[in-house]
This record gives C-alpha cells, sequence and structure tokens, in this order.
C-alpha cells in the first residue's frame, strides 16, 4: 500500500507503510536490547539461584524468603527510608526559599546564583572525596574545632554510623539544593504578581503571602521534585560508597539498598538471583510513594 507525496519541487516519490517503523526501529532496538530485556531478566532470576558466573535453578519464592532473616537488608532498608524521610522535606523546601530570595533583582544576586548552582556541575565523587577529606578524624573541620578549643577529641563523622550518615545526608542537600532552585525559579515565574499585590493590598506580611500564594502557585512543581527527591534519595549509592570506602561504614551498617545490591552482584561468590530479587524490593519501594503521591495530586486536581 503506497500513497504519493509531492514535494516542493514537483516529485512525487512513494510513501511506503513500513516507512515509519524503519525511522523508529533503532530506538526501539535500543529500548529492547538495554531497558526491556534486562527488566525482563532481572524478574526472572529473582526466582533463580543464578550465580555471576552463569547457570542457576528456579528456586520459587526462596530469594524472597531469605529476605526475611537478612540483617544486612534491615540496615539497608533503615538508611535508605531515614535517607528518604531527611532529604524529601529538606530538599523540598530549603531550595523554593532560596529561589524566593534569589528571585528579587538586587545588586550582586547573579553571584549567589553561581554559588548555589556551582555543586550542581561538580562530579559527586570528586565532592564526596572533598567532604571526606573535610570531615576525617585529622580533617580541616576537626582541626579547625581543635585549635579552637570546643572539642578535646575529634569528632567521629566518618567513623560513627549516625553521624557517618547524616554526613552523607547533608552532603546530598548541599549538592541538590541549585539544581532544584533552578526549577523553582522557572515556576515562579509563573505565580501572578498581581496575587502578590492583592495580598499586600489586604494586610497580608511576606511569610503569609508566601505561604498562601507562592506555595500554592508552585504546587505541581513541588509535587515533581519531591518524587524526584523520593527516588533519588531510595537510590542513593555515590555519597555513602564514597565517604565510607567502599566499605558500608561501622560494620557494614551504613549501606543502602543499592550498595547492598551492589554487594550480592559482585564477585566470583555473588548471588544474582538474590540480587534481583532485591532490586524488585526496591522498584516496589520507589513506586509506592509515586502512585500516593500522583493519587493525592488527583484529588487535589
Amino acid at each position: 500500500m503506497t500513497s504519493p507525496i509531492t514535494r516542493p519541487g514537483g516529485r512525487v516519490r512513494d510513501h511506503r507503510w513500513f516507512t515509519p517503523w524503519l525511522l523508529v526501529a533503532p530506538a526501539v532496538v535500543w529500548l529492547c536490547v538495554f531497558n526491556v530485556y534486562p527488566a525482563l531478566n532481572t524478574i526472572y532470576m529473582a526466582f533463580t539461584n543464578t550465580k555471576p558466573l552463569g547457570g542457576g535453578e528456579f528456586t520459587g519464592l526462596a530469594n524472597f524468603e531469605r529476605m526475611l532473616d537478612d540483617d544486612q537488608l534491615v540496615h539497608a532498608l533503615t538508611n535508605s527510608i531515614l535517607y528518604m524521610i531527611v532529604c524529601v522535606p529538606l530538599l523540598t523546601l530549603l531550595p523554593l526559599l532560596l529561589a524566593v530570595l534569589v528571585e528579587k533583582k538586587l545588586p550582586g544576586l547573579t553571584f549567589f546564583r553561581v554559588t548555589f548552582y556551582t555543586p550542581v556541575v561538580a562530579s559527586a565523587v570528586v565532592v564526596a572525596l572533598i567532604w571526606g577529606w573535610l570531615l576525617d578524624d585529622r580533617g580541616a573541620i576537626n582541626s579547625i574545632l581543635s585549635a579552637l578549643q570546643v572539642v578535646t577529641e575529634p569528632i567521629p563523622f566518618l567513623t560513627d554510623r549516625w553521624l557517618l550518615l547524616f554526613s552523607a545526608i547533608s552532603l546530598t542537600v548541599w549538592k541538590g539544593l541549585g539544581y532544584y532552585m533552578i526549577i523553582y525559579l522557572s515556576a515562579l515565574g509563573n505565580v501572578g504578581k498581581e496575587l502578590h499585590e492583592a495580598a499586600a493590598v489586604d494586610g497580608a506580611d511576606p511569610v503569609r503571602r508566601f505561604w498562601s500564594v507562592t506555595v500554592p502557585g508552585v504546587r505541581g512543581t513541588m509535587l515533581l521534585i519531591t518524587i524526584l527527591i523520593t527516588i533519588s534519595a531510595l537510590r542513593v549509592f555515590t555519597e555513602l560508597y564514597v565517604m565510607t570506602g567502599g566499605t558500608g561504614g561501622p560494620g557494614g551498617k551504613v549501606s543502602s539498598m543499592v550498595m547492598l545490591i551492589q554487594l550480592y552482584s559482585t564477585g566470583f561468590t555473588g548471588s544474582l538471583g538474590y540480587a534481583s530479587a532485591l532490586s524488585l524490593l526496591l522498584f516496589v519501594l520507589t513506586l509506592l510513594p509515586m502512585l500516593l503521591l500522583a493519587r493525592l495530586n488527583r484529588k487535589d486536581g
């Protein structure tokens, strides 16, 4: 089946039915090879005892039953969920406050915009290494605190489980501020100035205008950012991996879900089947907050 197409030069060429399929074929092949097949293969391996060197048999729900007795999984889940609980509110509100401040046309604001955005373009590995050097027992922060006689012994930022975890959370928040600030700056441009002026005429102070005008005006953007942060927090890897030197922290108790999957899937004695089952669990954990937020947004809409 063909259909003629007349070109500006007057030439007529046949438009065959399979031409569109040929155009999208490379993208479809790429998607199937690098996305669809690995996803389906991961689901299959979650029900097997596959090893890195190949082989493996179907074991049913054995990998999921193993999760119930895995202490490392409990630590990884605790750390990942804590990471999400702390990062989501901080990275949702702080960038909005920064965007409101740097939106005003005042002298020197370009400098602050660049300063806040610089960590975004820096490599996560490099930033984590620098933070590791700063927070080390003999690093700059402990040296300054000792010189000022604020502490008598170094603060164990990198050797205490909870201090190490919150140091990594601080790094994530610091690095993400500029990125989400830029997104909020775009959203603030759609909030009508007349609404602020009307609220000011009614006697609303800046704080009241922020909560009554600005926040409702960027509500959709806040929901999007919340989803992005939730996914990123549950998939955190680089910060913890670099700051713990790849060990997972004291006793391996600072490992995240992604670090645990990486641990089980590497080495000659690794268990790709169990790592695949953990990947499915992480997928479900990532999907649930997204569905919940989407449902809340639909109700509000």
